[in-house]
């Protein structure tokens, strides 16, 4: 179908553009929300009469976004929630968790202004993009963490994650370097108890070995 822009829409156009989309978008979506007009020649020559009212009316729209989009912009909203030891949450952070979130730092968001496309599902910065007006765009932090420690440590730029891992290496490593020292031996090395009773220190050849060796077809040296 072939419509009027009546607003900038992303990946679209702008206002005034006539473009081609699917049926299903413009009866659905464009059309009901009044983001665009079927491009017939009665409302083109509309369009056309009315152009210089809307481009002003829509200038002004834009120009209150960005005032507000000033305010909003880069702001951080700290989410706690129960999470596993990986950083996964149980559950997840959506939508209205960030439109709560903008509320209650004084900020009133519209959530179809909330662009996610999917839901938060581990901790962490995430960057949440606002819209606040289709040519005015900003971005907020969304600070998902277990504690309000944690949340002040990402806030910081720390990963927590990363470091929740390296912790757990460090854990891993001081633990194999406990055993070798109580043992005496190196990483890889059997003890001398496991070994079969065969063994003989002075050759280096265990009965195992030796048995191996007797039932060599003649002839094969391999």
């Amino acid at each position: 179908m072939d419509i009027i822009l009546l607003q900038r829409i992303e990946k679209l156009g702008t206002i005034g553009d006539v473009v081609t989309v699917k049926d299903g978008y413009a009866r659905n979506f464009l059309l009901p929300q009044k983001k665009a007009l079927r491009a017939n020649a009665a409302n083109k020559k509309v369009f056309e009469a009315n152009r210089e009212r809307l481009e002003k009316e829509n200038a002004e729209r834009r120009a209150e976004a960005e005032k507000a989009g000033e305010k909003v912009d880069g702001v951080e909203v700290v989410l706690i929630r129960a999470a596993s030891n990986a950083g996964q949450l149980y559950g997840s952070v959506n939508v209205r968790d960030i439109v709560n979130g903008l509320s209650d730092k004084g900020h009133e968001i519209d959530k179809k202004q909330v662009i996610m496309g999917n839901p938060i599902k581990t901790i962490g910065m995430h960057d949440v993009r606002i819209d606040l007006h289709p040519e005015v765009s900003v971005t907020v932090k969304a600070n998902v963490a277990r504690s309000d420690d944690e949340a002040e440590l990402q806030s910081q730029g720390v990963d927590v994650l990363a470091q929740m891992f390296e912790e757990e290496q460090r854990e891993i490593e001081e633990q194999a370097e406990a055993n070798r020292i109580d043992t005496g031996l190196e990483p890889g090395e059997i003890p001398a108890d496991m070994l079969e009773d065969g063994v003989s220190t002075e050759e280096g050849t265990s009965e195992s070995e030796a048995l191996i060796e007797a039932t060599k077809p003649e002839g094969d040296d391999a």
